[in-house]
């Protein structure tokens, strides 16, 4: 009879666990705090690069994840005139932009997300 307790406990465990091991290799792990899935990414309706003469490169501190990185995108890209592209690896972000961007413009953009801008160039 101890036998099958044991053994059900260990079953419910190793159910358990790949299930849990299901749900971050889906969703991502939870470095931002939910394990959620990622938010719907926000496409830009106009891709044409001429028509965004002014690129910037920003360094975006605080991401993690992809879930991270599409909160980032999503924000810049719902701003009318703007194209972002977030390289997670390095956490930098390729603006292109339709007019000329000053850091006080930005900076709230990525803030109200939660992460922190450390860096723009202009190129």
């Amino acid at each position: 009879m101890g036998t099958v307790i044991i053994t059900i406990v260990l079953i419910a465990i190793i159910i358990f666990a790949i299930l849990s091991i299901i749900k971050r290799i889906k969703y991502g792990s939870a470095c931002c705090g939910t394990h959620d899935a990622a938010p719907k990414k926000i496409r830009v309706k106009d891709k044409n690069k001429s028509h965004y003469p002014y690129t910037y490169i920003l360094t975006v501190d605080g991401m993690h994840c992809s879930n991270c990185a599409r909160h980032v995108e999503n924000a810049l890209n719902s701003k009318e005139g703007l194209w972002a592209s977030v390289k997670l690896e390095n956490n930098t972000v390729l603006l292109r932009s339709k007019k000329t961007l000053e850091w006080d413009e930005l900076s709230p953009i990525i803030s109200e997300e939660g992460y922190t801008l450390i860096k723009v160039i202009s190129e």
